[in-house]
C-alpha cells in the first residue's frame, strides 16, 4: 500500500460518517483498498483524484449501493449495515451526476415517496435548491438540466438528511448552470448539512471545501486542506 500524505491537525470533533478500513472487490479487481476515513458534521468535504480511482465507488458505499468485502461504514458510530436500506437513503441522500426525474410535476416528484408533505415544506427545499416555489406547478421533465439536478437536490432535502452526498453534481452542466448548482452547495454546506462532494476539479474542490480526501488506485493518498491535497496530486500517478 502506497504511504498517504500527512494531514495536519487532527478534527477535534468526531466525524458523522466514517469508513472503516473499507475494501471494495468487483470483478476480482480491487476497486478500494483498506479505506479510513471520517467526514465532519456541518462541513464539505471533496474526495477527489484522477479518472479510475474509486471515488464514486466509495461515495456508493456510504448508502450501500455498493457493499464492500471488508471492514465497516458508520453512521453516528453505528454500523449502517443495521439500518434498513430506505431508511439509510433518507438520511444519507445522493446526488448522481445526471439528474433523474420522473413524469408527472415537480411537487409530485418531491413528494415521490414521503407519506405525506406539505406545500410550504416541498417550497422551502425547492428555495434551499435554488429555485423559487413557482417550480412546484413546473412539469418535471420540462426542466433544464441545471434545473432538474437542483429538483434532484430539493428531492434530497424535503427528506431532511443528516448526510448529502454528491457525486459530480455539476458534470453534466453548463457553465452558467455549474455556477448556480456551486453556489447551492455552498449555502448547504454554510447551513450546517455535511455535504461529501466528489469532484476530478481541483478548484472547484477549493471552492466549495476546506479539506478533502485524495485517492489514487483505490487508496487513500492524502487528505487535509486544499492546501496539502494540491501538493499531493503531482506525486501520485493520473491513472
Amino acid at each position: 500500500m502506497a504511504g498517504r500524505v500527512p494531514s495536519g491537525s487532527p478534527d477535534p470533533a468526531g466525524p458523522i460518517l466514517a469508513a472503516d478500513h473499507i475494501s471494495l472487490l468487483r470483478g476480482g479487481r480491487t476497486v478500494l483498498d483498506d479505506v479510513a476515513a471520517g467526514f465532519q458534521q456541518g462541513a464539505v468535504t471533496a474526495i477527489v483524484g484522477p479518472s479510475g480511482a474509486g471515488k464514486t465507488s466509495l461515495l456508493r458505499c456510504f448508502n450501500r449501493l455498493e457493499q464492500p468485502e471488508r471492514g465497516t461504514v458508520r453512521l453516528e458510530g453505528s454500523d449502517i449495515r443495521a439500518l434498513d436500506p430506505t431508511v439509510l437513503r433518507r438520511r444519507v441522500g445522493m446526488i448522481f451526476q445526471t439528474p433523474v426525474v420522473f413524469e408527472g410535476g415537480v411537487r409530485a416528484n418531491l413528494a415521490y415517496g414521503l407519506e405525506q408533505s406539505s406545500d410550504d415544506e416541498l417550497a422551502g427545499a425547492l428555495e434551499a435548491a435554488g429555485l423559487p416555489a413557482s417550480f412546484l406547478d413546473r412539469s418535471a421533465t420540462a426542466l433544464s438540466v441545471g434545473q432538474a439536478q437542483r429538483v434532484c437536490i430539493a428531492r434530497a432535502l424535503v427528506r431532511r438528511p443528516q448526510v448529502l452526498l454528491m457525486d459530480e453534481p455539476t458534470s453534466a452542466l453548463d457553465v452558467d448552470a455549474s455556477r448556480v448548482v456551486e453556489a447551492t452547495i455552498a449555502r448547504l454546506g454554510s447551513s450546517g448539512l455535511t455535504v461529501v462532494l466528489v469532484t476530478h476539479d481541483l478548484a472547484q474542490a477549493r471552492r466549495l471545501s476546506r479539506r478533502a480526501l485524495l485517492l489514487s488506485a483505490g487508496e487513500v493518498v492524502g487528505e487535509g486542506s486544499m492546501d496539502v491535497i494540491e501538493a499531493a496530486w503531482g506525486a501520485w500517478p493520473r491513472t
